[in-house]
């Protein structure tokens, strides 16, 4: 599954300014749950202040997709 969705905004041929490029957008990996299963694996206490979330299935590693460092 795929978190990081992109699009290219409408650039009228009339508009002054140079054209914009790809947008990108992330979505969270809980939209891709319909139910918590029963018996998830768990981060310990510890790692999961430092990630946000309990669980790793609904952690998500933020990654800049305007870095050109790639």
């Amino acid at each position: 599954m795929k978190y990081v969705k992109s699009y290219v905004p409408y650039h009228s041929p009339f508009d002054p300014c140079p054209p914009i490029g790809k947008k990108y957008y992330r979505t969270p990996p809980h939209l891709y749950m319909t139910f918590q299963p029963y018996n998830l694996p768990q981060f310990s206490p510890q790692e999961a202040l430092k990630k946000g979330t309990l669980w790793p299935a609904l952690y998500d590693y933020y990654e800049n997709p305007y870095d050109r460092r790639s």
